[in-house]
């Protein structure tokens, strides 16, 4: 029976006989309910009949191909291969954690993983032309794709044989996870639904560190009994197909451990079972359950940590290129083992396996970066901003004008990471220089890098091979074969952006661009997919590219579907408009992923028929002067709009296949290409923010000089440039004390120079006229003030605690910045703390800078000839409206200790403080100094002794650093021995006023 079309509805064949003819006519399918025959059709009906009959047949044909794929690939059930049903169950792990196996609603929902979303189910609505034609066909490939049906339904067979590691353990049961007490309270997530591999590819934005949700799961392991204190580390980002391995030996206080979780913000921990026996918990353990109270925590048994299956692991899954991270780690057993333990759980939780050959993986050495530590960087504020965690008034926020996510990615783990290379900082303060020199390189590589996507992400998706087949999975391979199509076509314009470069890292770059196999990828694609199948903004859009991505005559069953799919959407159209007609109101069609096809209409409530919408409309929504309904007809239609779609996405998914196992032995060019485009991305970044304000290159020597400097945060908060300082530090002068009054500019000088130290050792232009650094291996602040409700600390102990870290871990190559030491304590106390942390600094040659109100611990100078007293100015005006003095803040740092006497009582008078308190304070106070006050004076000896030391350390660093020409060197030495005489004249005054 043949169908007709009536109206704006088509209606299938009833009865027994379906048929479904090519519109060129040939060979015809049809199901009766007894079975399978063929007949051949010269002509067959009109184009309305054909379609009605294609639409009424496609369900009972696939229904009927699945049937015959049962017989080709017995391994897979024919019933699981119907996308959208359940499928038997895959590969199970047991991690020993639970005996007993799960049961009930609870077990099934940890052992699930839901699929994610793909890029086109985006939950926004928008006004659409809907697409009425298929992309134009590539050439026709002729009857040689009509015998290669079978191929797409062998596709499954090869694609899930292909890459099966050894990891996929066939244990009957799905481990309960131990969550320790300080996660068990948080809502176990259901399957990770976010993270597994069908998810669909999505472009955040890189414009804020917000777009970055966790998504790094890390192992730890320690060694036991005399290899305690020995960490084996282990992460992969969900997101990114790339596993980092670290192991180190740490002090007692664990505090490279701490700093490198705190880079790598996880997810989720992974730790061994015997590390947090109840009662007996290991010191790392409750180290880090302190530290990362938002983390999930799971442990898994201890043989699970086992090195010789790490070592196995990345064999079988590391990519040729970087297989040579196997010399470096085969003796390195505590990171083989936390490898072995976080691929064995990563398997579980995304339901799906690495291929082989897949996985680049890198060993990284502690000694490679410098340390922040997290309360530095919170200090700092270096990704976070203290007072509003959702604006960018960060260092993060100063340098981030990345076009990609993964520039974003690579710039913030440099800033909490700088490099301490001189050499690697260099070549890239080499490219940022030429960016800034020739506009039109700097012009088109933002051009070409901001096209890019998530490569990264991207290519994690596609070395996944899921275990399930649902109708996501199908989705989201063809969504990422079509971004990979999109990002390999952009190798050629990014080739060509880069050809005139001149410097040695941007040549590498363009030279790791001719790499072959991006063209043998690319050529694999385009004899599949369409030409002009490509990336597009907007859900329905990117649902038609998928729809037509792959070529015509390929399967000419897909044809028939997408055919099919095509008039469907015209019949949904034409309804619409049939609406508009009848009812005279303006219509539209708009479609969402959630609702699919529906109804729109912007117009006053008073121009409707009796202020009322016509009773065919359901499901009516009103968002101020625009509606939104649909009706049942039109339910009914999207109905089967989405069982068109699912049939096309079961056979495009099944082409798609194929073609990706036949490309997945060239794809790890992709990870050179990710790791080129993020750091272009960077550099870029870097050469934008120079345009913006006035920043230098800086150099690199053993001291620490900066020319009028100014904080790179600051200049983007005010209207006007910041108040700029100089600071000169060497290894002869090596600690600065500064005083000043309150809000005198203190705290932010020295969160100043920690920015643009960083900002230096990441290869970035610095805020000032001229800069010298010497590299930091370690950043230390002791800043802020607050106390901490969580751990039981007051202001003090936790001042205590933060100043012992930095003893315990600091040395000669260190920067320390300490602001307000021994506040919290009384006076004496307070003083003697602090003289005795300067004391203990001062052995060190780590470069200090020491913010305090305490005036006596100026007077360390006359003992240590490397201190060096420094102030903030600040000037008195007179007020004529009250008759008082005010206090007008210059910013300004000079040398010597302030003359500022009781500021802080001067600060309490301009408050609302009563003026009896204030007079009270001011007599007790002048009391109290002159019982103490102790006429600290140097004895000439000193003075020389001061004299010939800085007269040493001068010499010494002219020798080290001094690139003056023969007759500028001559005359600097004797402005040198003029300074010398200087100084030594003033001893001898002192020694014959002594002697009087």
């Amino acid at each position: 029976m043949v169908g007709e079309r009536t109206g704006h509805r088509a209606w299938g064949g009833g009865g027994k006989l379906g048929l479904a003819a090519p519109a060129h006519g040939g060979l015809c399918v049809c199901v009766p309910c007894s079975g399978l025959f063929l007949r051949r059709f010269s002509n067959f009906g009109s184009v309305k009949g054909r379609s009605a009959v294609s639409d009424f047949c496609l369900g009972r044909f696939v229904r009927m191909r699945r049937s015959e794929v049962s017989t080709v690939s017995p391994s897979v059930p024919a019933a699981s291969l119907a996308l959208g049903e359940p499928r038997s169950q895959g590969p199970c792990y047991n991690f020993g954690l639970q005996e007993t196996p799960q049961s009930g609603p609870s077990a099934q929902a940890s052992a699930s993983t839901p699929s994610g979303t793909s890029a086109a189910a985006g939950d926004r609505s928008s006004s659409t032309s809907l697409p009425r034609h298929p992309p134009g066909p590539g050439p026709a490939l002729g009857s040689h794709f009509r015998n290669k049906r079978s191929n797409a339904e062998n596709t499954f067979a090869s694609n899930f044989n292909f890459g099966t590691s050894s990891s996929s353990t066939r244990d009957s049961n799905y481990p309960q996870i131990l969550k320790t007490p300080l996660s068990a309270g948080n809502p176990q997530r259901s399957g990770y639904k976010n993270w597994t591999p069908q998810m669909g590819y999505s472009a955040p934005s890189s414009s804020a560190v917000s777009t970055n949700s966790p998504s790094v799961v890390a192992a730890v392991v320690e060694g036991r009994g005399l290899a305690r204190g020995e960490i084996g580390m282990a992460s992969i980002d969900l997101k990114s197909p790339q596993i980092i391995l670290s192991q180190f030996a740490d002090n007692t206080t664990y505090a490279k451990v701490i700093t490198k979780l705190k880079i790598l913000s996880p997810l989720e921990i992974i730790m061994s079972n015997t590390a947090c026996v109840v009662g007996n918990s290991t010191k790392l353990f409750t180290l880090i359950t302190e530290n990362f109270k938002n983390v999930n925590f799971t442990t898994i048994q201890r043989k699970y940590f086992n090195e010789t299956k790490g070592l196995e692991y990345i064999e079988q899954l590391c990519v040729t290129e970087f297989s040579t991270v196997l010399m470096e780690v085969q003796s390195k057993y505590y990171c083989l083992a936390a490898v072995a333990a976080l691929l064995k759980y990563v398997e579980f939780i995304q339901n799906s396996v690495y291929a082989p050959k897949s996985l680049k993986i890198c060993f990284q050495g502690s000694e490679q970066t410098a340390m922040i530590d997290s309360s530095s960087a919170q200090n700092l504020e270096l990704l976070i901003n203290n007072q509003d965690s959702r604006n960018n008034h960060t260092l993060f926020g100063v340098l981030n004008y990345t076009k990609t996510p993964g520039g974003s990615r690579r710039l913030r783990s440099n800033i909490l990471e700088p490099l301490v290379d001189i050499e690697t900082i260099n070549m890239r303060l080499d490219c940022v220089q030429e960016l800034l020199q020739d506009e039109e390189l700097f012009f088109g590589l933002q051009s070409v890098i901001s096209r890019f996507l998530d490569t990264e992400q991207l290519l994690s998706v596609l070395v996944q091979i899921p275990k399930q087949d649902t109708v996501n999975a199908a989705e989201s391979k063809i969504t990422n074969l079509i971004y990979l199509k999109h990002t390999l076509e952009l190798v050629d314009p990014l080739k060509i952006a880069l050809r005139n470069c001149s410097t040695p890292l941007l040549r590498a770059y363009c030279g790791s661009l001719e790499d072959k196999r991006f063209g043998i990828i690319l050529e694999k694609i385009k004899t599949i997919i369409n030409d002009d199948a490509r990336y597009m903004k907007g859900c329905l859009n990117m649902r038609t590219q998928k729809c037509y991505a792959v070529r015509s005559n390929i399967n000419e069953f897909l044809d028939i579907a997408r055919r099919t799919y095509t008039e469907i959407v015209d019949d949904i159209a034409g309804m619409i408009s049939q609406l508009a007609e009848k009812y005279s109101l303006p219509l539209r069609t708009s479609f969402s992923s959630a609702r699919g096809f529906f109804i729109q209409m912007t117009t006053d409530y008073t121009a409707l028929p009796n202020n009322r919408l016509p009773s065919e409309f359901i499901k009516i929504s009103k968002v101020k002067s625009s509606y939104t309904f649909t009706s049942a007809d039109l339910i009914k239609m999207n109905e089967r709009c989405q069982e068109s779609l699912r049939e096309i996405y079961h056979m495009t998914y099944m082409i798609v296949c194929k073609l990706l196992s036949e490309v997945y032995e060239h794809i790890h060019c992709l990870y050179k290409l990710s790791d080129t485009v993020s750091m272009l991305d960077m550099l870029l970044s870097f050469a934008h923010a120079c345009t913006l304000s006035d920043y230098v290159r800086p150099e690199f020597t053993d001291t620490l000089a900066i020319k009028q400097g100014w904080h790179p945060i600051l200049e983007k908060i005010s209207v006007e440039k910041p108040i700029a300082n100089n600071t000169y530090i060497t290894e002869g002068s090596n600690f600065l004390i500064i005083t000043g009054p309150n809000m005198s500019g203190k705290s932010t000088y020295l969160k100043q120079i920690a920015l643009c130290q960083i900002m230096a050792q990441i290869g970035s232009y610095v805020p000032a006229e001229y800069s010298s650094f010497r590299i930091a291996e370690q950043i230390f602040t002791r800043i802020s003030t607050d106390d901490e409700i969580e751990t039981n600390s007051s202001t003090f102990m936790k001042e205590m605690k933060e100043i012992a870290y930095i003893l315990h871990n600091a040395n000669n190559k260190s920067l320390i910045l300490i602001d307000e030491l021994g506040r919290g304590t009384n006076t004496e106390e307070g003083i003697g703390i602090c003289y005795a942390v300067c004391e203990y600094l001062l052995s060190l040659k780590a470069f200090t800078l020491f913010a305090t109100h305490f005036l006596e611990l100026c007077h360390i100078e006359v003992l240590y000839p490397n201190v060096e007293n420094m102030h903030f100015e600040v000037q008195h005006v007179k007020n004529t409206s009250r008759d008082k003095e005010a206090i007008l803040y210059t910013y300004k740092l000079c040398k010597g200790l302030t003359e500022e006497k009781n500021y802080g009582l001067k600060a309490a008078e301009v408050s609302s403080l009563p003026s009896s308190i204030v007079l009270d304070a001011k007599e007790i106070t002048t009391q109290i100094t002159r019982q103490t006050l102790q006429n600290q004076r140097s004895t000439p000896e000193m003075e020389r002794q001061r004299a010939v030391y800085h007269l040493a350390t001068r010499l010494v660093q002219t020798a080290r650093n001094s690139q003056l020409d023969p007759d500028s060197l001559r005359m600097y030495l004797s402005n040198l021995k003029k300074k010398y005489e200087i100084d030594f004249s003033r001893a001898e005054q002192v020694s014959g006023k002594t002697e009087e």
